[in-house]
C-alpha cells in the first residue's frame, strides 16, 4: 500500500489540505482552484487543458451538468481520425483509445469534496454513503475525489443493488465496485455446455466476480479455486459463492496466475484486447502485451493434470482490429506444449455489436468468441 497523499490549495484566503483519494493511484492536479457555479464550460475546459483542477464548492447538479458540457467539448472519441484514406483498423483503433484517455484526463480535472460520514460537502449533494464505503472504504478526514471517479462509484453500487441476472446459472450476481459485470453471456454460455474432463478440482484464473468458478460449481465440479491479483475481486467472488451457495465448493485466493498443484480443468477468460489499461475495470478488458494470455498459455502444462484441459476463453476482436493475429495466438499455444482439441464458437448478442454509430460496427459485429480446449501435447 502507498503512502496516503495529501493536496493543498488557498480557499477564502486560508490554506486548506485534505487527502486525495483515486482507486487507480491517478495522481492529483499539481494546482487546484476552487470554483463555483459561475464557471463556465468554455473556462473549465480551458482550466482542465491546463492541468488545473477544479474543485467544485456549489451545487451538486451543476457540477454534473458542467461535467456533461466539458465532455462535449472533449476530444470525439466516438470518432476517431485517420491518418488519411489509408489508415489501418489498428492504427484507427489506436486514435481511438488515445481520445478516450484524452477526454478522461480533461474531465478528472472537476473534482468534488468528500467529509467523514461519508457525505458530498456540496448543495444538494446525493446520499453516498453506501457507495462511498464499498468503493473506497472508510473515510477519517475532508477527501477530496473526481466527480468522475465519485460518479462511477455511485453508478457501482445501483449495480451492486439491483444485480446482474446470469442465465448459466440462473441466479442474480452482484458485482462490486472494480470488478467487470459478465453483461456478456454468450462466454459464460460456452462454459455452461462444454464437455467437462473430470469434476475433481477446476482453477478459474482471473475470476473477477466468480461468475466462471460458481457455474463449475453449479455443474458439479468438487471443488473450483478461483485466484485473481486484485483484493476487490476477491471480495466479490466470495460474496457470489456465499449467495449462491457454494461456499462448500468453491474459494477464491489472491494470486497473480495459478494456485499450487494440478487440475483437471483450469479454465481463463483473460482481457480481450492488447492494451494499456488506465481505469480499474480497463483491467478486465486490456491486457498489456498479452502478458496474462502467454502467461496462462506458458503455465498451463505445470497445472494441468496428465488428462487435464485447459479452456482459453477469448474473442477474435483483437484480430480483426489488427491488434493481434491469430498466428500468434496459435504460436504461443505451440511454444508452451501445447495443443487445440476442440474448440466452440458463439456470436455476440450485446448491443454494441449491433451499433452502427460505432466506429468500429463492421470488426464488432463480426466477432466470434471461442472456448479453445488445451491439452499438454504428447
Amino acid at each position: 500500500m502507498s503512502a496516503p497523499t495529501h493536496v493543498s490549495w488557498e480557499q477564502d484566503g486560508q490554506a486548506r489540505t485534505a487527502l486525495w483519494s483515486s482507486s487507480n493511484g491517478s495522481k492529483p492536479p499539481a494546482k487546484i482552484v476552487p470554483v463555483d457555479d459561475t464557471l463556465t464550460a468554455h473556462d473549465a475546459h480551458q482550466m482542465a487543458a491546463q492541468g488545473v483542477g477544479m474543485l467544485w464548492t456549489g451545487d451538486y447538479h451543476n457540477a454534473r451538468q458542467l461535467l456533461s458540457a466539458m465532455g462535449r467539448r472533449a476530444p470525439d472519441a466516438g470518432k476517431p481520425k485517420r491518418k488519411g484514406q489509408d489508415a489501418s483498423t489498428a492504427e484507427r483503433f489506436y486514435k481511438y483509445r488515445q481520445a478516450r484517455t484524452q477526454r478522461s484526463r480533461l474531465l478528472s480535472m472537476l473534482l468534488v469534496p468528500v467529509e467523514p460520514g461519508p457525505a458530498v460537502a456540496l448543495r444538494r449533494p446525493p446520499d453516498v454513503a453506501e457507495a462511498w464505503l464499498n468503493a473506497f472504504g472508510e473515510i477519517t478526514e475532508p477527501t477530496l475525489v473526481t466527480l468522475q471517479e465519485l460518479l462511477g462509484a455511485i453508478g457501482a453500487q445501483q449495480w451492486r443493488s439491483a444485480g446482474l441476472h446470469v442465465p448459466a446459472l440462473d441466479a442474480k450476481i452482484h458485482p462490486h465496485y472494480g470488478t467487470f459485470a459478465p453483461v456478456r453471456g454468450e462466454y459464460l454460455d460456452l462454459v455452461a455446455r462444454a464437455e467437462l474432463p473430470g469434476t475433481e478440482l477446476a482453477f478459474d484464473i482471473g475470476t473477477g466476480t466468480g461468475v466462471l468458478a460458481a457455474i463449475l460449481a453449479k455443474r458439479g465440479v468438487a471443488k473450483v479455486i478461483g485466484t485473481d491479483s486484485q483484493e476487490r475481486a476477491i471480495a466479490c467472488a466470495t460474496a457470489t459463492f456465499a449467495e449462491l451457495g457454494l461456499t462448500d465448493t468453491a474459494t477464491a485466493m489472491v494470486c497473480d496466475m495459478f494456485p499450487e498443484g494440478r487440475a483437471s480443468l483450469v479454465v481463463c477468460n483473460p482481457p480481450w484486447l492488447p492494451g494499456t489499461p488506465q481505469t480499474l475495470l480497463d483491467y478486465a478488458v486490456y491486457d498489456p502485451k498479452s502478458r496474462m494470455l502467454r502467461e496462462f498459455l506458458s503455465g498451463l502444462p505445470q497445472h494441468l493434470t496428465a488428462d487435464g484441459e485447459g479452456w482459453l476463453v477469448i474473442s477474435d476482436l483483437a484480430e480483426r482490429l489488427g491488434l493481434r493475429s491469430r498466428e500468434e495466438l496459435l504460436g504461443w499455444i505451440d511454444a508452451a506444449g501445447l495443443e487445440v482439441t476442440g474448440r466452440a464458437d458463439t456470436v455476440p448478442t450485446h448491443g454494441r455489436s449491433m451499433d452502427t454509430t460505432d466506429p468500429f460496427h463492421a470488426e464488432r459485429s463480426a466477432e466470434v468468441t471461442s472456448l479453445w480446449k488445451l491439452h499438454v501435447r504428447g
